[in-house]
C-alpha cells in the first residue's frame, strides 16, 4: 500500500513537473505573440500596404537577396564608398545635401566638422546602397520591395535620430540643463504607452474641433444611420443655382476641407458664391460591420436627392476625395446605369486612384495571400482601425513622418508641433469590415476599368457611360495615390476630362489656398500621351487650382439665384450646428 502511495506520489510530482512546463511554454508562447502583436501595433498592420511583420521580414530578405547576387559589383561599390570616406575624413569630400532634405539645413552641418563628416559619412553610405541596388537586374516586385526596405533602413540610420550624431541634442541639454533629456525621455515613454510606441506627430492640445477648426457656419440638414450632410450658410447675395456636394473619404473625418480658416475650401466656395454641402460619415463600430460599398453608395445616393430638394436644383456637382472618389465614381456609373444621370452636372475626383493596376506603394505587398488575410482580420474584428492605417502610411515617408519627430520629440526634448493638418490627420475613424474587404477587392480584381466589371445596387458598373465632365487632381509628390495612377483616370471616363496636377503631396493637394506665392499646377490637354511625356510637355501655372476649379465649375451651372435667407427646407428642417454630431465621435 506505502509503495502503491509512493508510485502515485511520483506519478502526481511527474503530471506537476509536466504542467510547469506546459505552463512555461505557454507563456513563452504568450510572450511571443504580445511581442509579435507589438510589432504589428507598430508597424500599423495595414493589409493594403502590408506593414506585417511577416511582410517586412519578406522584403528584408529580398533586399539582402538582392545586394548579394553580384558580390563583385559590391566590392566595387564598397571600394568607392570606402575612398570617399577617406576624402570625407580629410576634408576633402563635395558631398552635400538635398537643399529639401530639412535635417541637415542647419548651419552646424556645413560649419562644425565633426557634424560635416557625420553627415557627409551617412549620405555617402545611403548613396552606396542605393547604387548597388539599381544597379542589379531583378524582378520588378522584388525590386520594389527592396527600395521599399531600404528606404526604412536608411532613414533609421540618419545621425539625426541619435543622441551622437544630432547636434541639438547636446545644445538643448546644454541650455536646459538637462531637462530636455527628461522631457525626451517622457515623450518617449508616453509613446510607447500611449501611442503603440509610435512617436506622436501632433500636440492636440491647442486644437478644438467646431471651435479653431471646422468652424465655417452651417447646419445639419440630413442625417441617417452612416451619413449627415451639412450646409453651409451663404456669403454672397447671389449663389450658384447648382450645389456642390463632397463625398469625403471614409478613412478620415469631412473637414479637411474646413479646416482653419485661411485654409478651408469651404469658405473659399461659398465666398465665390457657390452652394456648398458635405457628407460627414458616422465613425462605425463592430456592430456596423456589415456596413459595405453598397451601404456607402446608397447613403451618398439619399444625400444627394436631399441637396437637389433642399435647393430645388436638377443637378448637383459632385464632388470626391481619395477613397470617398471610388464611393461617387460608383455612385455615379450607378445613376447613369438607372437613367438619372441628368442628376450629376460635373464629377470631381480629389487624389483618387480608380485603375488599381497602376504602380503604388499601397500596392506593394497586397498579393491575393496578404489581402485574404487582412480581410480575415477585419472580419474577425468587425472594423478596421484607423490607428492602424494611419501609422502604415507613416511607414511609406519614414523620414517625414516617423523619424523627424523621434528627432524632434525625443532627440531635442520638444512637443510635437501644433499643426491643424496632422490633427485632421490623426483624428481618424474606423472602416466596417465589409466595407474594408469590398475596397480590398476592388483593388485586386481592378474592376472599374472594365464595362460591368463590378454591379452596385443591381446594376452594371460602367465607368464610360459617365458622360459629364470630369475634373482630377492629383499630387505631384503624393505618396498614397501616385500621380501617375490618378493619370490613368482620364482614359476611364465618357465625358470631356481635365486633369490638373499640383506641385504638393497627397494632402496639401486638396488644402491649397490661394496666395501661398510658392503654389503652382501642371496642365495639357492631350490624355492620350503616357504620363511622363504628359508631365515633359504640360504647362505651369502660378497659384491654386482652387481658383481654376472654380471657374471651371461655374461652367456647369443652371445660372444663378439668390441666396437662401435660411438653411434646409421644410422636407430637411435644419438640425444641429456644423460641424455637426457624427466628426465627433471617437
Amino acid at each position: 500500500m506505502a509503495k502503491k502511495q509512493r508510485i502515485e506520489g511520483a506519478g502526481t510530482a511527474e503530471a506537476a513537473n509536466d504542467n510547469d512546463a506546459a505552463g512555461i511554454e505557454a507563456r513563452r508562447r504568450a510572450a511571443i505573440a504580445e511581442a509579435r502583436n507589438a510589432v504589428d501595433n507598430i508597424l500599423g498592420a495595414n493589409p493594403v500596404v502590408g506593414l506585417t511583420r511577416e511582410e517586412l521580414i519578406d522584403a528584408a530578405s529580398r533586399l539582402l537577396k538582392l545586394l548579394s547576387l553580384n558580390p563583385v559589383l559590391v566590392a566595387k561599390r564598397e571600394a568607392k564608398f570606402a575612398a570617399e570616406v577617406g576624402r570625407i575624413l580629410l576634408g576633402r569630400s563635395r558631398i552635400t545635401p538635398d537643399p529639401k532634405d530639412r535635417r541637415f539645413q542647419h548651419r552646424v552641418w556645413r560649419e562644425s566638422g565633426y557634424y560635416r563628416r557625420v553627415m557627409q559619412i551617412y549620405l555617402a553610405w545611403a548613396r552606396s546602397l542605393r547604387d548597388i541596388l539599381d544597379s542589379i537586374d531583378a524582378d520588378e516586385t522584388d525590386m520594389e520591395r527592396a527600395r521599399f526596405m531600404l528606404m526604412q533602413v536608411i532613414a533609421a540610420a540618419a545621425p539625426t535620430n541619435t543622441p551622437v550624431g544630432n547636434p541639438g541634442f547636446l545644445g538643448n541639454a546644454l541650455s536646459t540643463r538637462g531637462l530636455s533629456i527628461a522631457r525626451g525621455l517622457r515623450n518617449l515613454i508616453d509613446d510607447l504607452v500611449n501611442n503603440h510606441g509610435m512617436p506622436s506627430q501632433v500636440d492636440p492640445r491647442p486644437f478644438a474641433v467646431g471651435k479653431n477648426l471646422t468652424n465655417s457656419p452651417g447646419a445639419v440638414v440630413f442625417r441617417n444611420a452612416v451619413c449627415e450632410v451639412i450646409q453651409y450658410a451663404p456669403r454672397t447675395e447671389r449663389v450658384d443655382a447648382t450645389p456642390i456636394l463632397l463625398v469625403p473619404p471614409q478613412i478620415n473625418k469631412y473637414y479637411i476641407v474646413d479646416l482653419a480658416e485661411e485654409k478651408s475650401f469651404v469658405r473659399h466656395a461659398v465666398s465665390q458664391g457657390q452652394q456648398m454641402f458635405t457628407i460627414s460619415w458616422r465613425n462605425p463600430t463592430a456592430a456596423q460591420r456589415d456596413w459595405g460599398m453598397e451601404t456607402y453608395v446608397s447613403a451618398a445616393r439619399e444625400a444627394l436627392d436631399a441637396v437637389r430638394e433642399i435647393t430645388g436644383a436638377d443637378s448637383v456637382k459632385l464632388m470626391a476625395a481619395c477613397a470617398g472618389g471610388f464611393t461617387a465614381a460608383v455612385l455615379a456609373a450607378h445613376m447613369y446605369a438607372l437613367g438619372e444621370g441628368h442628376k450629376i452636372a460635373c464629377l470631381t475626383l480629389l487624389v483618387t486612384v480608380l485603375d488599381t493596376r497602376a504602380k503604388t506603394l499601397l500596392g506593394l505587398f497586397a498579393n491575393d495571400a496578404a489581402i485574404k488575410a487582412a480581410i480575415a482580420r477585419s472580419r474577425s474584428r468587425g472594423v478596421l482601425d484607423g490607428a492602424q492605417m494611419q501609422r502604415a502610411f507613416a511607414w511609406l515617408r519614414p523620414d517625414d513622418l516617423v523619424w523627424s519627430f523621434v528627432a524632434n520629440n525625443y532627440m531635442m526634448g520638444n512637443d510635437p508641433p501644433a499643426f491643424d493638418i496632422l490633427y485632421w490627420n490623426n483624428d481618424t475613424t474606423r472602416l466596417p469590415a465589409q466595407f474594408h474587404a469590398d475596397i480590398l477587392n476592388i483593388f485586386r480584381q481592378n474592376p472599374l476599368v472594365r464595362p460591368g466589371g463590378m454591379k452596385m445596387l443591381g446594376t452594371p458598373i460602367d465607368l464610360g457611360r459617365v458622360d459629364c465632365d470630369v475634373f482630377i487632381i492629383a499630387g505631384i509628390t503624393d505618396h498614397i495615390t501616385p500621380w501617375e495612377a490618378c493619370y490613368r483616370s482620364t482614359q476611364l471616363f465618357g465625358g470631356d476630362v481635365r486633369f490638373v496636377l499640383s506641385s504638393s503631396g497627397h494632402i496639401q493637394s486638396i488644402v491649397n489656398p490661394p496666395g501661398n506665392p510658392k503654389a503652382k499646377y501642371f496642365e495639357h490637354d492631350d490624355y492620350s500621351l503616357s504620363a511622363g511625356e504628359w508631365l515633359e510637355r504640360a504647362d505651369v501655372r502660378d497659384g491654386s487650382w482652387w481658383e481654376a476649379w472654380i471657374d471651371w465649375a461655374r461652367g456647369h451651372s443652371e445660372g444663378e439665384r439668390e441666396a437662401p435667407t435660411a438653411l434646409g427646407s421644410e422636407a430637411h428642417p435644419p438640425g444641429e450646428p456644423a460641424p455637426g454630431r457624427y466628426v465627433h465621435q471617437k
